[in-house]
């Protein structure tokens, strides 16, 4: 267990360390092992972070050409479906080196764009970094002069992966391996945001030029039905539309289509670039306003001040003949900020539906950017 803490919402959260420090944990005592011949039940490690870690050993075997063993992953508390896995590395001598490749349960690169080659184990550069450095302190304290190949494994690891992002990064097989700075903290908004970056490169490294942008997978058939297009060849935002945006525009993204439900898409209209109910739920306050503007008098206000969803505020507008007028005006909203927010380097088109009437309302130029983003896709799937 590692007693480093974060404090947010409120909440005092215990840490946890990745699966890059449960790799090059296993690695340095199997190779301690090795060259010792002493059984090991702890290992201590540094991360990049600077906190070490003292971590208990697991499923230790020696046979004839290496010794392997086990670090089981602690994700502190934060929510993550790797963490209780445990991690596995072999460790044998090899001439020179540090060679280190991928078992079963990790993943293999298949698309361009991610931290790791085409053809590769989905072992990222710090954690080989931290392996090798482990492996090089071992050497020395032995004084060994040769090399030492290491495989990393996880037992359940593919089907593990299924329920990470790792599919649709175009990471196969299983998991990977993880950690810019060997600790997880808890709830960590940056671990998000550098998944959405991962998946903005890998569209753009297959040729994207139209990158289309949803909160998440409400809309599938919507969008399917409606356009013919697939959401999942898009990059799921979340709530975080403003760091995606700022991303894409960093990335040289010229077209933007952003397709996603009103419950979402309508806080942007009040600046609102991180949509998660717990930073803004502004929802009412915004219909209420453009209601307002378009002539509603204070009971439709007040009706509107006091509905639960957006659905429900969609129906009201319906009910009185204002949902064209008040659904535009909070389009023309939501396009000033995100222009704003873009500091217009790149065209964003919007899409923004409903699910009470089905209806949906769209900026001028989306249906040449869906157009187009259907073309590329039908091309790329037949070549």
């Amino acid at each position: 267990m590692i007693n480093e803490f974060v404090f947010t919402q409120n909440k005092k959260l215990r840490c946890g360390y990745t699966t890059g420090s449960c790799a090059a944990a296993a690695a340095k005592a199997a190779s301690i092992m090795l060259l010792s011949g002493e059984i090991q039940h702890e290992v201590v490690i540094d991360t990049p972070k600077g906190i070490k870690l003292a971590l208990a050993v697991e499923d230790i075997v020696f046979d004839y050409e290496g010794v392997s063993c086990a670090i089981k992953k602690d994700g502190g508390d934060d929510i993550d479906c790797t963490s209780g896995i445990k991690i596995y590395a072999r460790v044998q001598k090899s001439m020179e080196g540090v060679q280190i490749e991928g078992g079963a349960g990790i993943g293999k690169v298949t698309r361009k764009g991610l931290a790791c080659a085409v053809g590769e184990a989905a072992i990222n550069p710090v954690p080989r970094k931290m392996i090798q450095q482990c492996l090089k302190e071992v050497a020395e304290k032995y004084s060994y002069d040769k090399g030492f190949n290491v495989v990393i494994s996880v037992p359940g690891g593919e089907e593990k992966a299924k329920e990470t992002f790792n599919p649709r990064l175009g990471i196969i097989g299983g998991i990977s391996i993880l950690g810019t700075s060997g600790i997880v903290e808890p709830m960590s908004e940056k671990a998000i945001i550098d998944t959405i970056r991962l998946e903005i490169d890998s569209k753009i490294a297959s040729g994207t030029k139209i990158l289309l942008i949803c909160p998440g997978n409400y809309g599938r058939n919507f969008a399917e039905l409606n356009f013919g297009i697939d959401i999942d060849e898009g990059v799921k935002c979340s709530n975080f539309i403003g760091e995606t945006l700022d991303y894409a525009v960093f990335k040289g993204i010229k077209k933007i289509l952003l397709i996603g439900h009103a419950g979402k898409l309508t806080k942007i209209a009040a600046g609102v670039m991180n949509t998660h109910s717990l930073v803004a739920d502004c929802r009412n306050e915004i219909f209420a306003a453009h209601a307002a503007l378009a002539g509603a008098d204070k009971k439709k206000v007040s009706q509107l001040m006091n509905a639960v969803t957006t659905d429900e505020m969609d129906t009201l507008l319906q009910k009185w003949g204002l949902a064209s007028t008040v659904w535009n005006s909070i389009l023309d909203k939501v396009k000033f900020h995100i222009n704003h927010r873009t500091k217009e380097k790149c065209r964003v088109e919007i899409v923004i539906f409903t699910n009470g009437s089905g209806a949906f309302l769209q900026t001028t130029g989306a249906q040449e950017l869906i157009s187009e983003l259907r073309n590329f896709t039908f091309d790329k799937k037949n070549n």
